[in-house]
């Protein structure tokens, strides 16, 4: 993997505290994303990994901790202003529209870049200028992704590893600053996986995104990403560059060395 220039940090947790009841999800978790970098969170199930990616887009409110994204702290996210500022997600459980095309489900993706109503699109030339721009950035979505050939197939008549992939579209049709997957490879074979991975590289290439992914396979993991932080019982276990993670011992006894028994 070719090595990549990593800019500010877009995005720091510091010290973030989330429960459920008496249920501790995540224990004073810190840890920082920078610009343009594919930064890993791994962990067993259940180590808080999706309760962080909900943390950092406002579905689930920390009771302790700051939030940093681009140069501005606050105790918590709202969804809203997460979309609105930058930051797209996938979900490990598809969420897409199965009765729409590939086509309109990506454009869902661009709601948040629409500035014109539908009537407005009908009477005005502004605002079908920008419906033209918008289909415009789709169908380069479509080009980028390999899926010219089902843009007009209900995404419920496609295979998983292909909803995957209209999934990740409609995420990059938000131009995101900010991307977070949670397991975009899971159910995958082996050669949806390889296009997948593909895809995530080529997505900080062209669109200079920066990515937070959580991920199961740790070959994946260690081919793609940058930086690997660990999570175990919603605490940091270890940070670093893949190869550092890979020979911690403690990340062998609760999570690697698991995974080749």
């Amino acid at each position: 993997m070719a090595e990549r220039r990593f800019g500010e940090v877009i995005l720091a947790v510091q010290d973030i505290s989330l429960s459920f009841g008496g249920v501790k999800a995540l224990t004073s978790v810190s840890f920082e994303i920078r610009e343009h970098e594919i930064r890993a969170i791994i962990g067993p199930n259940g180590a808080g990994k999706s309760s962080m990616l909900n943390v950092i887009n406002g579905f689930y409110h920390p009771q302790e901790g700051s939030i940093t994204y681009k140069g501005v702290t606050r105790s918590r996210m709202h969804p809203h202003h997460a979309a609105s500022h930058g930051i797209a997600r996938t979900f490990q459980n598809i969420a897409l529209f199965r009765g729409m095309s590939t086509l309109d489900n990506i454009m869902t993706g661009r709601v948040h870049k629409m500035k014109a109503n539908v009537l407005m699109q009908a009477l005005y030339w502004p605002a079908r200028r920008e419906e033209v721009e918008n289909r415009e950035f789709v169908e380069h979505i479509i080009d980028f992704l390999e899926i010219q050939a089902i843009r007009k197939t209900p995404v419920g008549r496609l295979p998983y590893g292909m909803q995957k992939r209209v999934e990740l579209g409609r995420a990059l049709a938000a131009e995101p600053d900010l991307l977070l997957l949670d397991e975009p490879m899971a159910g995958m074979n082996l050669e949806e996986k390889e296009d997948m991975c593909r895809f995530v590289l080529d997505v900080t290439e062209e669109f200079g995104t920066t990515i937070a992914l959580i991920e199961h396979d740790m070959g994946v993991v260690m081919d793609i990403s940058d930086r690997v932080v660990v999570l175990d019982y919603g605490e940091k276990l270890a940070d670093g560059v893949p190869a550092e993670v890979r020979e911690d011992q403690a990340v062998v006894d609760a999570y690697l060395g698991v995974a080749h028994d």
